[in-house]
């Protein structure tokens, strides 16, 4: 599971081979005790949930890195290593 990006307390991580239970490109978050997984597409919630604030970062993040992540994707669910991704700043 590797960590793609990094930011405000905000791990980014996309999993290898991820394409089973949410077929959708998809990205995972950790905020402290928080997980959410969240479509690269529209940054709708697929699963879980992270404070709103937190949220809104890592929606917006989605929304700047959205060709990156479908790169990732690509790359992950092909089991070859991924690219980290610039964080917010």
């Amino acid at each position: 599971m590797p960590t793609i990006s990094m930011f405000y307390g905000i791990l980014v991580l996309m999993y290898f081979y991820d394409n089973k239970k949410h077929s959708t490109p998809h990205i995972h978050a950790e905020y402290a005790e928080y997980e959410a997984t969240i479509a690269i597409e529209d940054g709708s919630v697929l699963g879980g949930d992270l404070p709103p604030a937190k949220m809104k970062l890592v929606q917006a993040w989605i929304e700047i890195h959205r060709d990156d992540l479908m790169v990732d994707w690509r790359l992950a669910v092909s089991g070859e290593p991924v690219f980290k991704i610039d964080p917010l700043r």
